[in-house]
């Protein structure tokens, strides 16, 4: 028989040592939901937001509705994850924002034994007109290295919609990490998209996000902050198209490599179809800047220490 308690417990600890707060799942004024490999422990829908959800072989299938109009000022509570050292989560989700309503999400996603551990995201996401979504989504890793984290993600905002990704894998090994979203942006809709992710060891990061400004008047920025030591490799390709008149886009890419091994590449991608278009972009890769390095070590910190506290302060 599964321990469903046990379970329970083990992923939530998993969960505060991504930085959650674990008392939000036992709290039945705020909607969640947890995932433990293809055990729903929790679900938790409240006024205007419902969540319907389904077990399957290999994980679970999730469709989180909200109602027009509504405005919610604590966050939906997502988690989810593996907790033994091999595994397969494939997790398949909707979105569906209503009309004019405004709610955040906050996934964490935690694999702490992990050798050789499979994460699959499917997810499609639609954000009605004039509403807002923000979803912030932490990892944490263990550190053999042995996660494969594979999220995709298909987003439309209608008009004057507002969507904001952010997403952060800073602790533990990353493993391989291939993560690939795409949103589809109506009239003067607004999309966010932010990485943050610290590779180290043998660990693989690929992230590619592509914002289509469809809508006349639409804004996209993609912004990307990755840090490479040891043997780490990344490639990062950002990509805006501006298919609306009056359109605006901003790539913000930033890599650093520490090490002769590491391994970073960024690849900014802009195409201008409507002539009123604007979109621009920055991209740098190298290393620690070096009088910041100077000055904390001036402070009392070793080289070590110093490096640390400046990509730390990057990745924060």
């Amino acid at each position: 028989m599964f321990d469903y308690s046990a379970e329970f417990e083990a992923i939530t600890s998993a969960y505060e040592q991504s930085g959650g707060d674990a008392s939000v799942f036992s709290d039945k004024e705020s909607a969640s939901l947890v995932v433990s490999g293809n055990k729903i422990l929790a679900s938790n829908s409240i006024p205007g937001i419902k969540i319907e959800d389904e077990e399957t072989e290999t994980g679970a299938r999730a469709r989180v509705i909200v109602e027009p109009g509504i405005q919610i000022a604590s966050p939906v509570h997502l988690c989810f994850g593996v907790i033994p050292k091999e595994g397969l989560q494939e997790i398949f989700s909707e979105f569906e924002i209503g009309e004019g309503a405004n709610v955040s999400f906050v996934a964490h996603c935690s694999f702490p034994n992990a050798l050789r551990v499979r994460h699959l995201m499917e997810a499609k996401v639609n954000v009605g007109q004039g509403a807002k979504m923000t979803y912030s989504e932490t990892h944490f890793h263990g550190q053999k290295g042995g996660t494969v984290v594979m999220p995709r993600t298909e987003v439309k905002v209608a008009t004057g919609g507002l969507f904001c990704n952010q997403f952060r894998l800073v602790t533990g090994s990353v493993g391989r990490l291939d993560l690939d979203l795409t949103a589809e942006l109506g009239e003067k809709a607004v999309c966010d998209l932010e990485a943050k992710v610290y590779g180290k060891r043998e660990d693989k990061i690929r992230l590619k996000e592509s914002i289509y400004l469809n809508g006349a008047w639409s804004r996209g920025l993609v912004k990307s902050r990755i840090v490479v030591s040891e043997r780490a490799q990344s490639e990062v390709l950002g990509e805006v198209i501006g298919n609306g008149p009056h359109t605006r886009g901003h790539v913000d890419c930033l890599e650093i490599v520490q090490g002769n091994e590491a391994q970073a590449k960024a690849v900014p991608l802009l195409q201008v179809v409507d002539e009123t278009a604007k979109l621009t972009h920055e991209a740098a890769v190298g290393s620690v800047d070096k009088k910041q390095v100077q000055t904390l070590m001036a402070r009392g910190l070793t080289e070590t220490e110093a490096v640390e506290t400046v990509v730390r302060g990057l990745l924060r």
